[in-house]
Order: C-alpha cells, then sequence, then structure tokens
C-alpha cells in the first residue's frame, strides 16, 4: 500500500511538471546546453530572493536548463556600512543601469520604472516587443487598458516593455457618512471640483469632533503643500522650475488658482491641515492615526492594498476600542477638467524589457511571455499581493468583499516624470530645498498673511535667488532658513568633517 502511494505521488507531480512545461511552451531540459539569463534590476542587495519568489523561482522551475542571475544597478547593500556623518547622494539611476546594459557582459532583460524606461526608449537601448508579440500571436488584449496604454505613451505607440502588475489608487469614502448627511456619494469619473463641493456638504463638527470632507492622505498630521503636490499639482503637471532649472515657474494664473482652490478648503475646515490632530500622545494607535479608519474624514486617497487594513480592521471590530466597522466603497480618482480621464496614481514599478545589446534575447523573450502570460497571472491571482494584476480577468475583489474594483484602473495614469528631472535633482541636490521653500509662503496664505498671488510672487522670487547660487555652483545646499552652503568634500552637509 504504501509503495503504491509513492508511485501515486511520484506520477502526479510528473504530470504537474509535464503540464507546467506544455503550457507554457518550454522544452525539455538538457543539462548541456544551460543557459544565463541576467537579469537587471533597478536596486537590490545581497538578498535577492522576493524578487526571485515574485518573478523567476516558478520559471527556472520549468525551464531547468536555464539559470538566473539577478543583477541590481544599484546596491543598496553598500548604504548599511556608510557613515551616518557622511551626506546622502541620491544615486542616478539612469546611468547605472546603462552601465550594466553595456560592456563585455551586459545584462539581457530590464526591470526598471517608467521614469528609466522612458530614457532607455528615447535613447535605443531596449527591443521594442511588437514584431515578437504578432510573431508568436501574444494576446495582450486581456491587459487592463490604461497599463497596456500608458506603457504604449512611453514608446510613441509601440510597446518597449510589459509588466504582469501594477499598482494604483481610488477614492475611498464612507458610506454611511452620505447617508447621514443625505447626500449623494462619489461617483466614477468626477471632477476635482465636484468632489471638493461633495467634501463640503458632508464635513461637520468643531475642533477635536471635526469630521472632515476630504483628505489627500489617510494619515493624522497632513501636510496641505506637499499633499496637493503629489496628487493635485501632479496631475495638472504643473512645474515648480524650468526645466534647467534656472526659472522659477509658479507665478502664473494656473498655479494661483491651485493655491486659491486648496488654501481655502483647508481655512473651511473642509480638508484637514498639519494642526488637525485630534489626538494626544497617549491616544496613538493604528485606527487613531488613521483618518478614514477613526470616522474623522468622509473620503481619502488611498493605494489598492488599503483594502486589507480596512479589512482586517473590521474582522477585528470586536477587538479594538471605539471602533465600528466601517461600510465603504471607492470610486475613480478626481481629474481636472483640462485632462479628463487622465489622473490615475497607476505606479509600473517593474516593466520588463529586453537590452537592445542582449546576449541572450530569445531566452530574455520567453521570459517575459511567461510571467506576462494568462498561467502566472492564474497563478498569481491566488495570493494576497500589494499589487494588483495587469491582466483583467484576474484582477478580482478580495475574497468575501464587495466593491467597484474597476477604479483603481479606469483612469489613464498621468505621464512620468522625465528621468532627466531626475538627474537634474540628483546632480543639484539642493533644488528639493527650492520645491520646499513654498511651504513658508502657502502657510502665510492659510494664516491671511498674503493671498495667493501674493505669495506666489514671493515664491518666484525666494526661488530664482535659489536657483542662482545652484547656477553658480551645483553642489549648493540650503538650511532651513534658507542660507545657502556648499558641503565640503570630506564634509556633511552640516559642516562636521569626517575622519579617515
Amino acid at each position: 500500500m504504501r509503495l503504491k502511494k509513492l508511485l501515486s505521488v511520484s506520477l502526479a507531480a510528473t504530470l504537474a511538471l509535464g503540464l507546467l512545461a506544455g503550457c507554457n511552451g518550454s522544452k525539455a531540459a538538457d543539462p548541456e546546453q544551460e543557459k544565463v539569463l541576467r537579469i537587471g534590476v533597478l536596486y537590490g542587495s545581497y538578498d535577492d530572493s522576493y524578487f526571485r519568489q515574485q518573478y523567476t523561482d516558478v520559471y527556472e522551475f520549468t525551464h531547468q536548463n536555464v539559470r538566473i542571475e539577478v543583477v541590481p544597478a544599484i546596491d543598496q547593500s553598500q548604504y548599511r556600512y556608510q557613515d551616518n556623518s557622511q551626506p546622502y547622494v541620491q544615486p542616478d539611476y539612469l546611468d547605472n543601469m546603462k552601465k550594466i546594459m553595456t560592456g563585455s557582459n551586459p545584462v539581457d532583460v530590464v526591470v526598471t520604472d517608467t521614469s528609466v524606461l522612458n530614457q532607455l526608449i528615447k535613447e535605443n537601448m531596449v527591443k521594442q516587443l511588437d514584431p515578437l508579440i504578432q510573431e508568436d500571436k501574444f494576446d495582450t488584449s486581456d491587459y487592463v487598458p490604461a497599463v497596456i496604454d500608458g506603457i504604449k505613451d512611453l514608446g510613441e505607440g509601440s510597446l518597449y516593455a510589459l509588466t504582469p502588475s501594477f499598482s494604483s489608487s481610488a477614492l475611498y469614502y464612507n458610506k454611511k457618512m452620505f447617508t447621514d448627511a443625505g447626500v449623494e456619494p462619489p461617483t466614477d469619473n468626477m471632477t476635482w471640483d465636484d468632489v471638493f463641493n461633495l467634501a463640503r456638504r458632508v464635513a461637520k463638527g468643531e475642533g477635536k469632533d471635526r469630521v472632515y470632507g476630504f483628505s489627500f492622505n489617510r494619515y493624522v498630521g497632513n501636510d496641505p503643500f506637499w499633499d496637493m503636490q503629489y496628487s493635485y499639482v501632479n496631475s495638472l503637471q504643473l512645474k515648480t522650475y524650468d526645466d534647467k532649472a534656472e526659472t522659477m515657474t509658479v507665478n502664473t494664473p494656473q498655479w494661483t488658482k491651485v493655491w486659491e482652490t486648496i488654501s481655502k478648503l483647508s481655512k473651511d475646515k473642509v480638508i484637514p491641515d498639519n494642526t488637525s490632530n485630534p489626538m494626544d500622545g497617549s491616544d496613538w494607535s493604528s485606527i487613531s492615526s488613521d483618518l478614514f479608519l477613526s470616522g474623522k474624514v468622509a473620503m481619502t486617497i488611498g493605494e489598492s492594498y488599503y483594502i486589507n487594513e480596512i479589512s482586517d480592521a473590521n474582522n477585528n471590530a470586536s477587538k479594538i476600542k471605539n471602533f465600528k466597522p466601517v461600510d465603504w466603497d471607492v470610486v475613480t480618482l478626481p481629474s481636472h477638467p483640462e485632462k479628463p480621464g487622465v489622473g490615475g496614481n497607476i505606479w509600473l514599478s517593474n516593466t520588463f524589457a529586453i537590452n537592445s545589446a542582449a546576449p541572450n534575447a530569445d531566452t530574455a523573450w520567453d521570459f517575459i511571455k511567461f510571467i506576462n502570460g494568462e498561467d502566472w497571472a492564474k497563478l498569481k491571482s491566488r495570493s494576497n499581493s500589494y499589487e494588483m494584476l495587469a491582466r483583467k480577468s484576474y484582477i478580482k475583489p478580495k475574497s468575501g468583499l464587495d466593491y467597484n474594483i474597476q477604479a483603481f484602473y479606469l483612469l489613464k495614469p498621468t505621464p512620468p516624470n522625465d528621468p532627466k528631472q531626475d538627474k537634474l535633482m540628483s546632480e543639484k541636490p539642493g533644488l528639493y530645498s527650492v520645491t520646499d521653500s513654498g511651504r513658508k509662503f502657502f502657510q502665510e496664505v492659510l494664516e491671511n498673511k498674503k493671498t495667493p498671488a501674493e505669495a506666489l510672487k514671493e515664491w518666484e522670487e525666494k526661488g530664482n535667488k535659489m536657483l542662482q547660487e545652484i547656477k553658480n555652483n551645483p553642489k549648493t545646499q540650503f538650511q532651513e532658513d534658507g542660507t545657502p552652503f556648499v558641503p565640503q568634500e570630506g564634509a556633511a552637509a552640516d559642516g562636521t568633517i569626517i575622519k579617515g
């Protein structure tokens, strides 16, 4: 009997392996023809187990004549040993990726975000995939349109990469708050003004009992200046300074309108500001620090994985002091009338492309097909990932829940930042301070000390002076009061000399 069971298990395992190999079109392994597939990633360390578990283990298991090497463009292990007195220098992701794509032993596959991918496409460093897709009749019709179109936009209508998953965000809302206020809840494809008008109608209460209508994020201690930068300003693609980082571009009617809109919402207590903290130090918890879960805001922007946190809290409601389960749903993020249907916060952090100089281009394409195929999506749909699958057929609501899951992928994503801007930030570290200096002027608007137009004009003047300092010396940085300084070589940003 025992022998019979062993034979049955062995036969089942053999059939399963055969099925996996058959589904993915791989040939029988030939140890004498082992191939090495080198995959370049933006950053990594001595431990690449997470990346392997996510993307490569199953492929190696079903393609046993292929051995995969993961090659990070930036080895983050180095930061474990960095002296804390040394100033942090932003690495140049693009240049580091290009280094591992060239030379005597270039990587075959490139895994990167859309910002770096965009520049690699412009420099003809990755292969166009459309001919390979057509030749192999690889089906992309099931892809989320916002994902596939977002990648096509980078290649001016052509595909240079594919991604098996994506991250996204949507507008979460508390159903009960809208019902109690007698206000119709938000819907898909609303404008920002539509959402702000709803927020005014459901906001209520005073002091610590204040319930806000909307928040750009769910965390206590919001900063309206930076909050509006990420979700509101970025979708308009407004810039703080020009492409050469020489002249400020904030003293315009469009910037004025943005500051007028957001400052009024803050002053009217429709959205929380950095003084809106309903807790004292003794009250902190994962619920009280969350404006949405604690019932302090009717609508907020949240990532797709926030669903897991809400579900977990609701399932454990009986164990949480003063907490009632939240009845919620989601709709698409609002968009600006100037850019209808655009503004989805979709992040494609792992796009897979083929190096134009790949020694093993055929194997690279076989791997990309595999992890972007239906079998891989079906397998991954059973796990509770932080990302959503790019194939629509396998995007399902979390087990036991019913919500508008399409809200996470209906909108077209905001175009990615130009990697040249990232390069500027790396070469000129003081640019962050130029943007951050706007916080002081926006705060003066909130305190009714200046009008938005006056504050933006002063930000322009202050920023231009800072940009001139940076132009004179790209290494210039700024103290909190705006005083410029240039860190000496071998010194920390505060002037401390680094020994050794």
